[in-house]
């Protein structure tokens, strides 16, 4: 088994992945609370 060295992993891809989750989690929310407050304003 290989000696594990903290910090010499290449974690380009994860980083990308993980900013696109949360970017699609920022824009997914906000589009729900505009449906939620256009839903507020003109539901009967």
């Amino acid at each position: 088994m290989a000696d594990h060295k903290h910090g010499e992993m290449d974690i380009t891809v994860q980083e990308d992945t993980f900013e696109g989750f949360v970017n699609f989690t920022k824009w997914a929310t906000i589009a729900i609370l505009i449906f939620l407050v256009f839903l507020a304003v003109f539901a009967t």
